[in-house]
């Protein structure tokens, strides 16, 4: 997103990073210790200042917060990122096939019957 979109369109954005790595991992209620985890693990990977500072977006924390359900319920934490890969993946290809579906009843809908 441009750096002149205004401020209420970035922040309603899921993929604007707009967290710090402290207030994510209060908001996640975790430490930035599990965040730099899932970054080594690849899960997500945050997007840096111009400091250098790490930072989030809604749809990270989303994703960094079904890993830490994961964790908490003893799952390692190298398992629970690549469950998280699985989830989103088979999410999408979900959508995906949802939409190809609508597609082909919509183009078979609009053919009349007996014009082959």
């Amino acid at each position: 997103m441009a750096a002149d979109t205004p401020l209420s369109d970035r922040l309603e954005d899921d993929d604007y990073p707009a967290y710090t790595m402290g207030r994510a991992a209060e908001m996640l209620g975790t430490t930035p210790g599990f965040l730099r985890a899932i970054g080594e693990a690849r899960l997500i990977t945050p997007l840096r200042s111009e400091g250098g500072h790490r930072r989030y977006s809604r749809y990270q924390l989303r994703i960094a917060a079904r890993a830490r359900e994961l964790v908490d319920r003893g799952t390692p934490i190298e398992a629970a990122c690549r469950i998280v890969i699985l989830e989103d993946q088979l999410q999408e290809a979900q959508r995906i096939n949802a939409e190809y579906r609508r597609a082909a009843n919509e183009a078979s809908g609009s053919s009349s019957p007996g014009s082959n």
